[in-house]
């Protein structure tokens, strides 16, 4: 080139790779955003496969054919979710109704305390007219709570989903071993076994995960209900129920949903039930949090809590509510992997230093003193 400095060809090569990796790069992630439902739904498949695989194997070990031990796990989580929904829906159906019978009550309770506290004369003839037949708040809530019963036959895109996750999943533990090793053949044996810790690491974390999250589910239940009944709660199996599952498998605010609905449902009730209510929940939740939660999840979930929370805030962040309830597995796992990886190295390392001969120190190169 005349007046100048020709460019060098690794400029020009590496403009070219530079503008065909930015195109790459959009259409990898358009891919990802049209594929993401179904990225999704392979997660939590992945996730329940996870869950139920140990269980599988085990009822494997004592002679079960795996695809029926798969079915019978599955068949017991549809009984649990089923009666979880349905017990916890009746009772907020039938709380909805209530609210709606003794809202003219509330109402005008509420406008003799304004009245008598701050010598007002207001009236709440249109808010009061709105519960009474025919008015348009009833009707929305004798809606809500006649959807609330009846809630699987208004969600058919969900229910397809759940059938999808559940398809996907039941392949995953029915067809596993067989997946494994069809795809570990075609690998080296070096990441074939490194895939194998890491299948076995996730496999156990998950496992570890919902065993803990079950049996503190449990406890949690069985307390309260027996504090619901002390203090004549309405409904006081199905709230201890939902007290018990929501605070244990929503992670970070699950416990202060939990605590949402009985609150609620005593405060309609009686107010001083619903300060009852508050203070067991919470008194449980710390005994919970510094007893029970450490013994129960020492050998299952071993995961630091700054870990914990920033896997959630991440996962929620990356995959909503699906996220938030895969961060702790998938958290624990990378931890475990990491640290088994660590003390690998370690140990080699160490042996590497006790085989290695004992050598003689160099000469100092001073033979004039």
């Amino acid at each position: 080139m005349e007046g100048g400095r020709a460019v060098p060809v690794w400029v020009k090569r590496a403009i070219v790779w530079f503008w065909l990796g930015g195109l790459a790069v959009f259409y990898l992630v358009g891919v990802v955003r049209a594929l993401s439902t179904l990225l999704v739904v392979l997660a939590v498949s992945l996730f329940l496969a996870f869950a139920l695989e140990p269980a599988v194997n085990r009822m494997e070990h004592r002679g079960i054919r795996r695809g029926l031990g798969t079915a019978v796990m599955f068949a017991a989580v549809v009984l649990v979710a089923g009666a979880f929904f349905a017990v916890v829906g009746t009772a907020l159906a039938s709380e909805t109704t209530y609210l709606i019978d003794r809202a003219p009550t509330y109402i005008d309770d509420t406008e003799d305390w304004f009245n008598d506290t701050f010598g007002l004369d207001v009236e709440f003839d249109t808010v009061r007219d709105e519960f009474l037949e025919g008015g348009g708040a009833q009707d929305l809530f004798s809606r809500f709570a006649d959807d609330v019963v009846n809630v699987g036959t208004t969600v058919v895109s969900t229910l397809f989903y759940l059938f999808t996750v559940a398809l996907f999943a039941f392949y995953f533990v029915a067809e596993g071993p067989k997946l494994r090793r069809l795809i570990w053949a075609r690998l080296p044996s070096r990441q074939a076994l490194v895939l194998t810790v890491i299948w076995d690491l996730a496999m156990n974390r998950t496992g570890g995960y919902i065993f803990s999250r079950t049996i503190l589910a449990l406890i949690s239940a069985v307390v309260h209900w027996i504090a619901f009944v002390l203090v004549d709660v309405p409904s006081p199996v199905a709230l201890a129920i939902w007290v018990g599952v929501v605070s244990q498998f929503i992670p970070a605010i699950g416990a202060y949903v939990a605590a949402a609905l009985p609150v609620l449902v005593s405060l309609l009730h009686e107010p001083r039930t619903g300060l009852f209510v508050l203070i067991v929940i919470v008194v449980y939740q710390q005994l919970e949090n510094f007893l029970l939660s450490p013994r129960v999840t020492a050998h299952t979930m071993e995961i630091h809590v700054a870990l914990a929370f920033g896997s959630v805030i991440a996962g929620t962040a990356l995959m909503g509510i699906v996220g938030a309830l895969l961060a702790l597995p998938v958290a624990a796992t990378a931890q475990a992997f990491i640290t088994t990886w660590l003390d690998q190295r370690t140990e080699m390392s160490q042996a590497d230093e006790d085989a290695a001969p004992m050598q003689a120190p160099p000469p100092d190169g001073n033979d004039d003193d």
